[in-house]
């Protein structure tokens, strides 16, 4: 209870409530012919001149319930509350008009739009002017009953539209968590596949760039070569680079680029080039896999390929092999790397992206020194995805 409490008091103001709309506006210009019209035809009305400048002017105030909801609740109720007084004091009957009936939309809007302390204090405040208001209906009526079931019937009154606006409040605070959620949903998902494709491929510019180097004053035709394939390499980048960015931009449903698959690997390990030999074994039945599965494997391989080049210290030779097995589709991809390498990946995001693609499809991932030597990366993954 004291959690809910502090919760609901540390409730920060809603951020840029409208300030006016038409219906705003339609609505004090309904109110405030009505209010006048009644504080000169209605005949009980006491303390006339007083209760018709007052009513109008309070039906102003709602042009300002949403951008200062807990100003508004103290002026309007502050003069009720006021009048209140004035009438217990002189005995007079109960003052008011019927017009005031557009309180009401006070409580929700306190609800709805101000902060939690403010909506503590403006419920205060509104709970003292129905108690006052039900003090001034007995003293004018003279019995204990009206007291009781004029601050029965205020609270229930007035309680409604305040329950309306926290309940609004909170199916819109829970639509924007569910929003927000969303797009960090879509920025990891963004960020894996940046890390994924410009990791890998400025990885294999890298290597070529650094055999070209070695090789370029006794094979002047073979570095020549070399840069072809880095040349290749940057378009392939730029194209995919280029295919992401259009889709965020697209106002439109945007055309969802081709998704590597299974199949790809090869052509990937062939990008590579330079010293390292990959072997690529592709074996079982892969045909039944759906897209998001072979992405998944295609982005592990990749990922597990790049840091071998990167990271893996003296490292000559790395095998991915692919298999089926049963209702699942197994990767496992080593290296001879030394296996006193102390971190396979500095920046640490390529296993963690790693192991939220695994988890994304319902798999499981791990990753280690092999107890001889080199890394070893294995991923089993349902076929159909998961439940996901």
């Amino acid at each position: 209870m004291r959690d809910t409490l502090r919760s609901l008091l540390a409730e920060p103001r809603v951020p840029n409530p409208p300030v006016r709309v038409w219906r705003d506006w339609a609505l004090v210009g309904l109110l405030v012919p009505v209010a006048i019209a009644e504080g000169i035809f209605r005949e009980d009305v006491v303390w006339r001149p007083l209760v018709l400048v007052l009513g109008v002017a309070m039906i102003f105030t709602l042009l300002w319930r949403r951008t200062h909801p807990l100003a508004v609740v103290g002026v309007v109720f502050g003069a009720i509350t006021a009048l209140n007084i004035a009438a217990i004091t002189t005995g007079s009957p109960e003052v008011g008009l019927y017009t005031t009936v557009f309180i009401l939309l006070l409580p929700y809007s306190l609800l709805r739009w101000a902060s939690g302390p403010e909506a503590a204090i403006g419920l205060a405040l509104i709970t003292a002017t129905a108690i006052l208001g039900g003090v001034a209906a007995a003293a004018a009526d003279g019995t204990k009953n009206v007291l009781l079931e004029t601050l029965i019937g205020g609270a229930l009154f007035l309680e409604f539209p305040a329950a309306l606006g926290a309940s609004v409040r909170y199916r819109e605070n829970s639509r924007l968590r569910e929003i927000d959620q969303v797009k960090y949903r879509e920025r990891e998902q963004l960020a894996r596949e940046l890390h994924d494709t410009v990791a890998h491929h400025v990885s294999a510019i890298a290597v070529q760039a650094q055999a070209g180097r070695a090789i370029a004053a006794s094979d002047p035709e073979g570095a020549v070569a070399r840069l072809a394939v880095i040349e290749e390499e940057a378009s392939r980048t730029l194209a995919e680079m280029r295919s992401m960015v259009s889709s965020l931009r697209s106002d439109d449903e945007p055309e969802l680029a081709p998704q590597r698959g299974i199949a790809d690997i090869e052509t990937l390990a062939a990008s590579i080039g330079g010293p390292m030999r990959i072997d690529v074994e592709l074996s079982g039945d892969l045909d039944d896999l759906r897209p998001l599965v072979e992405t998944a494997i295609y982005r592990l391989a990749q990922e597990s390929i790049t840091n071998a080049v990167r990271h893996a210290r003296h490292a000559t030779h790395v095998r991915v092999s692919v298999t089926t097995d049963g209702g699942v589709v197994r990767l496992k991809v080593t290296d001879d790397g030394e296996t006193t390498t102390p971190v396979r990946n500095p920046s640490g995001y390529g296993l963690m992206g790693m192991a939220e693609r695994v988890a994304l499809v319902g798999g499981t991932l791990t990753a280690g020194p092999q107890p001889d030597k080199g890394w070893t990366v294995s991923a089993v993954l349902p076929k159909t995805g998961g439940n996901r």
